[in-house]
């Protein structure tokens, strides 16, 4: 059973489809690290042109996959619930593994360091027992804005 389905997730993130880069959120500890799940299948709209007759996921859209991740991380912590998460910048990033439709990528997020609104995340995502990408990710934490 899902720690977060995909209709509270949307109550924390602002992402929506054809954005959205995960199915559920397996483990939360507030604060510390989440594993997450994003079931990557042939239906997906950017397999369309990459590549025609050869889909693989994007090595950006495993990035944004786990900057989401990390989102939600953050956005459960007690002092950043109602705010929204932005992606700072994105260091050491390494892409281990192609991604193609059947596989199922697990996306592992642990905070690093944290002070004020800022803070620094380690991500790895995992499909089966192979690291497919890797980054640290800085974030930043404001007021969310208003739903038009």
């Amino acid at each position: 059973m899902p720690v977060l389905d995909a209709a509270q997730i949307m109550q924390l993130i602002p992402n929506r489809y054809p954005i959205l880069y995960m199915d559920y959120v397996d483990e939360l500890t507030p604060g510390e690290s989440i594993v997450a799940t994003k079931n990557v299948t042939i239906n997906e709209n950017f397999f369309q042109g990459h590549f025609p007759g050869n889909p693989v996921m994007p090595g950006v859209l495993q990035i944004e996959s786990l900057a989401q991740a990390a989102s939600i991380l953050i956005l459960k912590t007690p002092q950043f619930q109602g705010k929204t998460a932005y992606l700072g910048a994105i260091h050491q990033a390494k892409f281990r593994q192609v991604v193609r439709p059947g596989d199922v990528l697990k996306l592992h997020v642990t905070m690093v360091k944290q002070k004020d609104n800022m803070g620094k995340v380690q991500c790895v995502a995992m499909v089966g027992e192979h690291k497919a990408c890797e980054a640290e990710l800085t974030f930043i934490v404001e007021e969310a804005a208003a739903k038009i």
